[in-house]
């Protein structure tokens, strides 16, 4: 059975998938969407087999051929549609991430945004870093051209928190520059997917360029294991992502860009000349890294940096008070909050137990989490804890409200422990001087290094990604363009001639 509980926006009896040209209904393991805030079902359906996923990439492979011969230009044209549809349908579809997630209505508004803007900064980003290049050897006659190609067939994976923005991210890129796409949603936001690929059908992409399969984990071992993908871009947690690079692991024909977690270290470095507002300001920053959308962003600040003594007292003292003050509610609250439940119960359970791990570590906690039942069984509010001294504190993501807090004796014991995770996505430093600044930039590995501005954010025209356990060296972002072709050399003259120049042994010139 599938159905959606979205109004007009998808018709009730779509199916979740879309193969070969066909909307479809998958033959595989059932996938039930629900909203996170109610319970109620807004999508079931079933995933896609291993002869789905086989019928799907072969239709992406057989429309390759043409779509990578079609002009770029017209290519940008049917992508410039796609955001002006995007843009007229702006309000349900934020509407249909906000059910799906449980994120609040100007939070998946953002959202929609971002993915709007994603076409106009793909092509701007094409322009600097793909479009052709001629070079003048100081042959006679003779130049250098670089050119890019398109890889093929690519398969997207999808995330629940950003279900538009981050899936788009890739496919933008992808079918700008000549690839065709092979989405699959998270199986917890499965109904997003289909809104996206109805648009960019609507927009005049051919049929064969954009397949949808839904799914979960037997959906995504097929398509990774597919002999004929030629790329693989996933946004999700490492556990998952360090076993799609393991494997591809010899099939160099594929390339695999990879956006995972972090375990990010936010420092709080008062100034001497630092006064009360100076402290509520950093309290706020403190709150936006660490809560947003329910900590459920892989750039989320996951420890909190502070200097030992009063200093570091008065710190916390204010982001208590701020804590105190963030709002959990509906999606769809008159008074929006800062975040709504997490993506379902089993994750607010997740977070309660990890918390509850941290405490029983030797924890001491500040602000205690609970569960929000008049809300939903999926909400959970704020946490903080001290875990300063407490030995073997685990390296690890929780995907969740929660913040730990670990006190500095001087400025090179906050590097220390900022730097002691192995993720390397995203770092703040909130006050001290451009001195530290400096200092902390070339010391942390993390690809978005930020200062006096929170961990999350992420600017549309800088990269974003990171190394470690949290991705492969490939950041999305404004650099997603470099991922999704490969460079092409050729040294070229317009009429054969014999060389300037011989070495030994070839006969007479």
């Amino acid at each position: 059975m599938t159905r959606l509980t979205a109004g007009s926006l998808i018709d009730s009896d779509t199916p979740g998938c879309f193969i070969a040209g066909q909307w479809a209904g998958g033959a595989g393991e059932v996938v039930t969407d629900r909203d996170p805030t109610d319970g109620d079902v807004l999508w079931q359906g079933r995933g896609a087999t291993a002869d789905q996923v086989d019928a799907a990439v072969g239709s992406a492979k057989a429309a390759f051929s043409s779509w990578r011969r079609t002009p770029y230009a017209e290519r940008h044209a049917i992508l410039v549609r796609y955001a002006e549809i995007l843009q007229r349908d702006k309000a349900a579809l934020a509407a249909l991430i906000a059910r799906e997630t449980g994120k609040p209505r100007w939070e998946c508004a953002a959202e929609m945004g971002a993915m709007i803007g994603k076409v106009k900064v793909t092509d701007k980003a094409w322009e600097a870093r793909c479009s052709q290049r001629w070079i003048t050897p100081g042959v006679a006659d003779v130049v250098g051209v670089r050119r890019v190609k398109a890889h093929g067939p690519v398969v997207v994976f999808g995330p629940f928190n950003l279900p538009g923005h981050l899936p788009n991210g890739h496919m933008v890129p992808a079918l700008l520059a000549g690839n065709t796409v092979i989405l699959k949603p998270s199986e917890q936001t499965p109904a997003f997917g289909i809104a996206m690929v109805q648009r960019l059908l609507e927009a005049g992409l051919p049929a064969g360029c954009i397949q949808l399969v839904q799914g979960a984990k037997l959906t995504g071992i097929a398509l990774t294991a597919h002999p004929d993908i030629r790329g693989l871009y996933f946004t999700g947690s490492s556990h998952v992502g360090q076993l799609i690079h393991r494997a591809l692991a010899g099939r160099t024909e594929v390339v695999c860009a990879l956006e995972m977690g972090g375990n990010n270290p936010l420092v709080l470095w008062p100034l001497p000349d630092w006064h009360q507002e100076d402290i509520e300001a950093s309290a706020l920053h403190v709150a936006l890294s660490a809560y947003i959308t329910g900590g459920q962003r892989c750039t989320c600040a996951r420890r909190l940096i502070i200097p030992a003594g009063d200093k570091g007292d008065r710190l916390l003292d204010a982001i208590v008070r701020r804590i105190a003050q963030i709002k959990v509610d509906r999606w769809d609250a008159d008074e929006q909050p800062l975040y709504g439940p997490l993506i379902s119960e089993r994750a607010a359970d997740d977070t309660l137990a990890a918390w509850q791990s941290l405490i029983d570590l030797g924890g001491q906690p500040l602000v205690t989490p609970r569960r929000l039942p008049d809300l939903s069984p999926a909400a959970v509010s704020p946490g903080l804890v001290d875990l300063t001294g407490v030995p073997n504190v685990p390296d690890e993501e929780v995907f969740g409200p929660i913040l730990r807090v670990f006190r500095a004796d001087d400025w090179d014991h906050a590097l220390a422990l900022a730097n002691a995770t192995d993720y390397g996505l995203s770092a703040a430093l909130i006050g001290g001087t451009r001195k530290n600044f400096e200092q902390f930039w070339n010391e942390i590995d993390a690809g978005i290094c930020n200062w006096n501005r929170a961990t999350t954010g992420a600017l549309s025209s800088l990269p974003f990604g990171g190394t470690g356990l949290s991705g492969n060296h490939h950041p999305a972002g404004w650099t997603s363009v470099d991922y999704c072709v490969w460079p092409v050399a050729s040294t070229e003259r317009p009429a054969v001639a014999k060389p300037a120049s011989l070495p030994p042994g070839v006969g007479p010139h």
